[in-house]
């Protein structure tokens, strides 16, 4: 039965294109869970699976803020559109889309109270766009610019973002 499992999962990773993914994660143990003992390159490749995959779900979500939909089914889903075919960008660490003027979420969120999930609040809303220190603190509860400022000070540190001339932090591209 596990045979069947890592061949879907082979499958689904060929379909995205991420053959080399797919190598270092089918078949192994503790995949994607919390496993003492899993070996750094696993380790590795899961958090470049799950960046991905944040990357395409900003880059679909730009798209479809501009109106783009990914029909799977066209001639069922949507018979009276006219068919545009756009490229999949699924490659390693694609840079998301810009998203068209969409209107700022009202809802603030509790400011994450791990470093580790702080990092990641933040490095989630650099994949969208460059901002200043100010815009990301403002989407949480109690504005923490302080360390939000921390955050990103470290993640330039470390070579994960740059800041330009006028302030704003981006996403470092390979």
């Amino acid at each position: 039965m596990s045979e069947l499992h890592d061949e879907l999962d082979r499958a689904v990773f060929t379909a995205y294109g991420w053959d080399e993914l797919a190598d270092q994660l089918v078949g192994r143990p503790g995949a994607t869970t919390p496993w003492p003992e899993k070996p750094e390159d696993q380790l590795e490749a899961e958090e470049e699976l799950l960046q991905r995959l944040v990357n395409l779900n900003h880059q679909r979500a730009a798209e479809e803020a501009q109106g783009k939909i990914h029909w799977l089914r066209p001639d069922y889903q949507a018979p009276d559109e006219t068919p545009e075919q756009t490229k999949l960008h699924t490659g390693k660490r694609d840079k998301p889309a810009k998203p068209a003027a969409a209107a700022p979420s009202t809802k603030k969120i509790a400011w994450p109270k791990t470093l580790q999930a702080q990092i990641r609040a933040v490095r989630d809303q650099l994949a969208t766009t460059p901002m200043d220190a100010q815009t990301p603190a403002a989407q949480f509860k109690r504005k923490p610019e302080k360390s939000v400022t921390q955050v990103l000070d470290a993640l330039a540190e470390l070579g994960m973002v740059k800041q330009d001339e006028a302030g704003g932090f981006r996403i470092r591209e390979n």
